[in-house]
C-alpha cells in the first residue's frame, strides 16, 4: 500500500512538474526596444499621453511588407494576451489609413508571413458614418484570409464596433483557445468580437505587436498567459 501510495505521488508530481513549465506568465514592460525582434520597423522609447512605453512605425520607404515586433521567448498557442496600445495615422499617411494597430499570435517567424491578427481601427470608432463605426475592430488571418477577403465572404462576422480613439491608450485583451478567439477592451467582462474559427487553430508561434505601415503606434504592459 505504501509503495502503491508512493508511487502515485511521485507520478502526480511529476504530471504537475510537466504542466507548470509548460504553463507559465510573462510580463514585458516594452519601455525599450532591447531583446525585441523590429520586422520592417523601427522602435524607440517614449513617454505618451503620461505613460512610458515603445512607438513602432514603419522604416520610410516599406510599403505592403509585414511590419511587425516579435517578442522573444515566447512560443504561444493557447492562452491570453493583455496590453496597452495606442494608433493614429501617421504624420504622412493618405487621409483614408485608419491608424490599424493590433497583436499577432501564432507568428510563423520562418517567413513572418503567417499569423492570426486582431486589430483595431482608431479613426473609425467615432465616426458619423454608422458603417465605418462597426469596422472598429478586425481579425485576420495571414496569408490566405486579409480584411477584404473575410469582408467580400463574411461581411461583419470577423469585425464590430467599440469606442476607442486615435492616440489614446487602450487596454485589450486576446483570450484564444483552439479556434476560439475573443477580444476585450477597457477591462470589459464581455467581448467586443468573438471569432469561432480561426484558421490556423493547430498551429503555435510568437507574438508580436503589429501595425500598418501608415500606423505610428506605441505600446506598453504586455503580458501573455499560456496554458
Amino acid at each position: 500500500m505504501i509503495r502503491t501510495i508512493m508511487f502515485f505521488l511521485i507520478s502526480f508530481t511529476s504530471i504537475w512538474g510537466q504542466i507548470l513549465e509548460d504553463a507559465y506568465v510573462k510580463t514585458f514592460s516594452l519601455n525599450s526596444a532591447e531583446g525585441l525582434e523590429l520586422i520592417n520597423v523601427t522602435a524607440d522609447a517614449v513617454e505618451h499621453n503620461g505613460k512610458n512605453g515603445i512607438q513602432v512605425s514603419a522604416i520610410e520607404g516599406k510599403i505592403n511588407v509585414e511590419t511587425l515586433v516579435v517578442i522573444p521567448d515566447i512560443i504561444f498557442q493557447d492562452g491570453t494576451i493583455e496590453i496597452e496600445l495606442t494608433g493614429e495615422p501617421a504624420p504622412n499617411a493618405d487621409p483614408q489609413m485608419r491608424g490599424f494597430v493590433g497583436v499577432a499570435f501564432r507568428v510563423d517567424t520562418s517567413n513572418y508571413s503567417s499569423y492570426e491578427c486582431i486589430y483595431l481601427r482608431p479613426t473609425n470608432a467615432r465616426s458619423d458614418n454608422q458603417l465605418r463605426r462597426n469596422h472598429s475592430v478586425q481579425y485576420v488571418s495571414h496569408p490566405e484570409f486579409p480584411w477584404y477577403k473575410l469582408r467580400n465572404d463574411s461581411p461583419g462576422l470577423y469585425e464590430s464596433y467599440v469606442d476607442i480613439a486615435p492616440g489614446e491608450w487602450t487596454k485589450i485583451k486576446i483570450e484564444v483557445a483552439g479556434g476560439v478567439a475573443k477580444l476585450y477592451l477597457h477591462d470589459a467582462e464581455q467581448p467586443c468580437l468573438i471569432v469561432n474559427d480561426l484558421k490556423h487553430e493547430e498551429l503555435e508561434g510568437k507574438i508580436a505587436l503589429w501595425l500598418h505601415t501608415s500606423t505610428l503606434a506605441c505600446y506598453r504592459n504586455l503580458v501573455v498567459t499560456s496554458n
